[in-house]
């Protein structure tokens, strides 16, 4: 069994240390902008990018590394200890585009010439008259970079997520020895404001200035049954974001420090700000350079496969086996994120450069450094197109696998969807009454409930 990073606790016993470690570390546009109004089917030529049916392996990996992140390349060249498996084969299909809800593309079109940037005393920027869907649709300078971590931050997501009792997910740990460990969690993401999905209001009466609320707790082992954290980030995205801790074995609910950010989620290489499906940092707090558009190599539509991990996975590695279905081409921004200088003491990495996809402004890869300059972790993010109730397909529903490899320590980390038995996770309409209150699963009374 894999060992669990933490830190010690001389007064405590060991079972209530173990909880704290797990807890207390996790961590304008004026132009109207139209989004496909069908799913698009795109076959990549092979003049402008793949043709579709190709195999890339270790042997021709080469001639489309214009189409990876610099992290999939690295893996490709084997110049660190994780790096891809002799009989690997990304098998590329076509892009395929699913439109966004009609709901936010109309508040995009309605609300995004409204929006301005506004600059704050310590050099980063936040936002007013933001009202729902994108907010800077068609980026462009000054500060593109930036206005693309905007449209991350607010891009689509069903209002209410939640994987329960009857559907948990899977969140795995790898050790330099290839150890692993898996634990089954639950989770209740929830947005309170901004919304643009039929039937819920825009924003709750009861979102009392939280914006978006992320709710978690441990099922399996049962020595970690009931650990539980809450974050929620706030409508003034100048307010620090708030992090509680349910830990069993006080029966007591622990607020965490705001800025500590670094600290690691459930013990793994992912950091608070890793998290919900690739960045959750607080946008105030960063620059963002806007460095190129590419296309790039990505797996966004694959199949229940993608639960049964290790057997689907080329190992030790842990990388997507062709069971999982067609990678394809899609069209990003890449932008460089680093932490403002005033902000920058004590902070984790140096720089992250993120992969965002231009349709679903959803993070797509992710390589991180180190404040060395060195290269520290690769991120992949891998969201699962599902039918969500009343919208049609939607690439980024809450379902997806988030890969983290640490290419210095030889470490990784997996959130995993349900394995192939017909479970899944929930949106919308489809998560069941119980799990939808604000008050039990969108604040800090609520973790009081849990062992009552």
């Amino acid at each position: 069994m894999m060992a669990r990073r933490g830190f010690a606790a001389n007064m405590i016993p060991a079972a209530v240390a173990a909880s704290l470690a797990l807890l207390l570390l996790l961590g304008a546009a004026t132009a109207t902008f139209t989004w496909a109004a069908d799913s698009v089917s795109s076959p990549a030529s092979a003049a402008g990018g793949i043709a579709s049916g190709t195999t890339i392996t270790t042997s021709n990996w080469q001639q489309y590394r214009q189409f990876m992140p610099e992290g999939m390349q690295a893996l490709f060249e084997g110049k660190y200890a994780w790096k891809m498996p002799p009989d690997v084969q990304i098998v590329v299909g076509p892009t395929v585009i699913h439109p966004l809800p009609t709901g936010y593309v109309e508040a995009t079109n309605k609300y995004a010439p409204k929006v301005q940037m506004v600059a704050l005393p310590d050099g980063g920027f936040t936002i007013k008259d933001y009202v729902a869907g994108a907010p800077f649709p068609n980026p462009s300078e000054p500060h593109k970079g930036w206005k693309v971590l905007a449209d991350v931050w607010f891009r689509y997501i069903p209002h209410i997520i939640a994987a329960t009792q009857a559907e948990p997910t899977s969140f795995c740990l790898q050790d330099r020895y290839d150890n692993i460990t898996c634990d089954k969690t639950i989770f209740v993401y929830h947005q309170l404001m901004h919304n643009t999905d039929p039937g819920v209001p825009r924003d709750n009466p009861e979102a009392a200035g939280r914006w978006y609320t992320e709710w978690s707790m441990i099922v399996e082992p049962e020595q970690l049954k009931y650990t539980a954290s809450l974050t929620l980030l706030y409508d003034d995205l100048t307010k620090p974001q708030d992090t509680y801790a349910f830990v069993p074995e006080l029966r007591r609910v622990l607020r965490q420090n705001a800025s500590s950010r670094c600290g690691p989620v459930f013990g793994s290489d992912f950091t608070r700000d890793d998290v919900r499906y690739g960045f959750n940092g607080e946008i105030p707090t960063f620059s963002s350079k806007y460095l190129r558009d590419q296309k790039i190599l990505a797996l966004s539509d694959y199949n229940m496969k993608a639960g049964a991990f290790p057997a689907e996975y080329y190992m030790p590695l842990g990388w997507p086996k062709p069971s999982w279905g067609q990678w394809e081409l899609r069209d990003t921004y890449v932008i460089d994120v680093r932490r403002l200088p005033s902000q920058a003491q004590g902070y984790c990495y140096g720089k992250r450069v993120m992969y965002v996809d231009k349709e679903t402004f959803a993070p797509l890869w992710e390589d991180l450094y180190d404040v060395q300059g060195k290269f520290w972790k690769i991120m992949m993010q891998c969201p699962r197109a599902r039918m969500v109730p009343g919208l049609g397909i939607q690439t980024v529903t809450g379902s997806s696998v988030s890969a983290i490899w640490d290419l210095q320590n030889r470490h990784a980390a997996r959130f995993v969807d349900p394995t192939n038995d017909g479970r899944d996770v929930l949106m919308n309409q489809q998560v069941p009454v119980a799990y939808q209150s604000i008050e039990r699963y969108g604040g800090p009374t609520g973790l009081n409930e849990i062992m009552r």
